[in-house]
């Protein structure tokens, strides 16, 4: 990962933490607060980051690079379960177009 994009990673997991620790946030029943444990890269386009609620517990925040277009910087969701099942089917399919890709290349 380039040294501009960590910097911006740095900076918009800092902001997830101020945004998920609005007391009047929707779904912060417990009114906690959220400082950024760690973040890890884990592509050119991919991280993430580990937030410490002040319950003691973590969340995980899986978090994806846009390069271009309205859509473009740091995007984020909360992975359930059932998310991170269906991305690991994801890439099985992309594995799938590659290979038919692959001669369309040739």
């Amino acid at each position: 990962m380039n040294k501009a994009r960590v910097i911006e990673l740095s900076t918009f997991a800092e902001e997830l933490a101020n945004r998920y620790s609005r007391k009047d946030r929707e779904g912060n029943y417990n009114n906690e607060s959220f400082l950024v444990n760690g973040v890890i890269p884990t592509s050119e386009d991919t991280a993430t980051i580990i937030m410490e609620k002040s319950s003691g517990k973590r969340a995980v925040f899986f978090c994806y690079y846009i390069n271009k277009g309205a859509s473009a910087g740091w995007k984020y969701f909360v992975p359930t379960d059932s998310h991170l099942i269906g991305m690991g089917i994801c890439g099985f399919y992309k594995a799938e177009v590659e290979k038919y890709n692959y001669e369309k290349n040739l």
